[in-house]
């Protein structure tokens, strides 16, 4: 086989949808209060198609980029009839789709997600606050938000000290498969995703600087 020279990758882009036309502001607004700069706003009939980067330095190149629009109508008309043939949200459900919510109950990446790197501890803290007053008093976002998250395994004195200390991983109970970074996961029902067409789940990650082995480069069991 002859040598082939691999091209330089990057992540150019993810399409995510929203429920009804009705929800197109507030799942805009959750996607910016994650962090993500919105440059596009076009109205549609269905609901207006948005285009976002992920930072500043992605404004004007083909990559970086999340598009958010309204879920199809084919696309909702399955969602609806997958619904009624496993009888979801009924007194008799389907076995499947009780495990399934079951697995994602006690570990938000164990399906479908889409995952940030933030590039401060306290900018993260800040959004895990803001988010969890948005989700209590916002009049787009209340009730809309699950918000769970990991912290990093014990080992290294310095990052469990800061831990202890954090407002937001101080009383955080749950390990992430690795060291040396959290993990923060932000369930919503304002984006459609997932084999139910459901919720979608993000996940916002933040890696303590100075070590080769963390929690996005080593998998710990």
């Amino acid at each position: 086989m002859a040598n082939v020279t691999a091209a330089e990758l990057s992540m150019g882009h993810l399409a995510l949808h929203y429920g009804t036309a009705e929800e197109g502001p507030a799942a805009s607004r959750l996607l910016q209060e994650l962090g993500l700069k919105e440059t596009q706003v076009l109205p549609l009939p269905n609901g207006n198609f948005y285009r976002f980067v992920v930072n500043a330095g992605h404004f004007s190149r083909g990559d970086g980029i999340v598009y958010l629009s309204a879920l199809p109508e084919p696309q909702a008309k399955l969602i609806a009839a997958i619904h009624a043939a496993l009888r979801v949200g009924t007194d008799h459900e389907d076995d499947a789709v009780t495990g399934y919510r079951a697995m994602m109950a006690s570990d938000f990446e164990a399906s479908f997600h889409f995952g940030f790197l933030v590039d401060s501890l306290e900018e993260l803290e800040g959004i895990v606050l803001r988010l969890r007053d948005l989700n209590a008093t916002d009049p787009l976002l209340k009730g809309r938000l699950n918000i769970g998250m990991n912290r990093a395994r014990r080992g290294n004195a310095a990052v469990d000290a800061r831990l202890d200390a954090s407002p937001v991983f101080g009383s955080c109970s749950r390990y992430a498969y690795g060291s040396n970074g959290v993990q923060v996961f932000v369930e919503t029902d304002l984006i459609r995703a997932g084999q139910l067409g459901e919720n979608m789940y993000f996940e916002l990650d933040y890696v303590f600087p100075g070590s080769d082995s963390h929690i996005l480069s080593v998998v710990e069991l």
